[in-house]
């Protein structure tokens, strides 16, 4: 099944519609940026941002670890599972959640959320200021395509 993504943005400057160029991510193309995410990642996670626009921006992420619980106060996530497998929790608490850069707050862990398994061609929305967390089990790893969307001023 050939995997590609494209993602178009239409402007409007002067009241008449002019589209941005289009980005195209081919199967090819996530898996050179893979190998680079999984050599920078080491036993760990790696991401890369690959394009941004008004008002959102792209990103390919890779885990082969847990990673930490996160609350995005003016964020909303767009996750496309492209290969792997994990678990996602979602809402919930983060009980220790301390501010590591402005409008997020990240902690160790989810305490009484949902969780569910992701696995190829799932496609996540998480709206601002709710809490997640992916847990990737030892020896899998996930790659995902994210699109985060400014929800809130």
């Amino acid at each position: 099944m050939r995997l590609g993504w494209v993602l178009a943005l239409g402007l409007c400057a002067t009241g008449t519609a002019h589209a941005a160029p289009a980005d195209l991510y081919a199967p090819a193309d996530l898996g050179k940026i893979k190998d680079g995410l999984k050599a920078k990642a080491g036993s760990g996670n790696a991401s890369e941002i690959l394009a941004r626009y008004p008002g959102h921006y792209t990103m390919l992420a890779y885990r082969k670890a847990d990673g930490k619980a996160e609350i995005h106060a003016a964020n909303a996530d767009v996750f496309v599972i492209v290969s792997g497998k994990a678990k996602l929790i979602t809402e919930g608490s983060v009980p220790d959640a301390k501010e590591e850069g402005p409008d997020e707050l990240r902690g160790t862990a989810i305490t009484g959320g949902k969780t569910a398994a992701l696995a190829p061609g799932d496609v996540v929305h998480i709206p601002a200021g709710t809490p997640h967390q992916i847990l990737v089990a030892p020896g899998d790893e996930i790659l995902y395509f994210v699109v985060k969307v400014e929800e809130k001023p």
